[in-house]
């Protein structure tokens, strides 16, 4: 069985050394995780004037978000917690009141930072807002990279063995949390073993 997994990049850079983390995570998964890009770039400010009709991009994003079985939330820490980017894609996502495309929906997230505690306080600000949204978030292992320079090249492979070991290790975790907390039904896209993989 395979699960979709969208993650999702808190920064809006190319350059981001969190956009080189999640094509690291995407190498290393194991092969049950098949992980997409969900981007947040195209969303306009979240307005709740526009909860009983979204705009266009807005919808396609939770749209995907709907279809996933699984997120993985790759963020930075802007001034001791998440970027505002983030925060908007999870507001729309979240909204209208009774449509929630986070509810129940498996999540962990991860982070990295040039700096010394990385992305600690980003992610615990994080947890209580996904805590909020009803999404079961994988509590351990925690994982807050110290970005060095060349630890991640451009194509996402971690140059460092022992980081590379870790974050292998994470996403094997985090099939196991997927496997305990994905709710199967409408909307689902697991596949069978053999089935082909978008």
């Amino acid at each position: 069985m395979t699960y979709n997994v969208g993650y999702i990049v808190g920064s809006l850079s190319r350059d981001s050394i969190n956009r080189r983390l999640a094509l690291a995570l995407r190498r290393l998964a194991p092969a049950e995780l098949d992980l997409v890009e969900i981007p947040i770039d195209a969303l306009p400010l979240y307005n709740r004037d526009h909860d009983a009709s979204y705009p266009p991009s807005a919808q396609e994003f939770k749209d995907a978000i709907a279809s996933a079985d699984a997120l993985l939330l790759v963020t930075p820490e802007y001034n001791r917690s998440i970027p505002g980017v983030l925060k908007n894609a999870i507001d729309w996502a979240s909204r209208p009141r009774g449509a929630n495309a986070l509810d129940g929906k498996p999540a962990a997230m991860i982070g990295a930072s040039p700096g010394s505690i990385s992305t600690a306080l980003a992610q615990q600000h994080l947890k209580t807002i996904l805590a909020y949204s009803d999404m079961p978030v994988m509590g351990q292992p925690e994982a807050y990279i110290q970005f060095t320079q060349g630890l991640i090249d451009a194509e996402g492979t971690v140059t460092v063995p022992s980081t590379a070991q870790f974050l292998s290790d994470y996403m094997t975790a985090f099939l196991a949390h997927v496997d305990r907390h994905h709710l199967p039904g409408p909307g689902a896209s697991r596949l069978a073993a053999g089935d082909t993989v978008r």
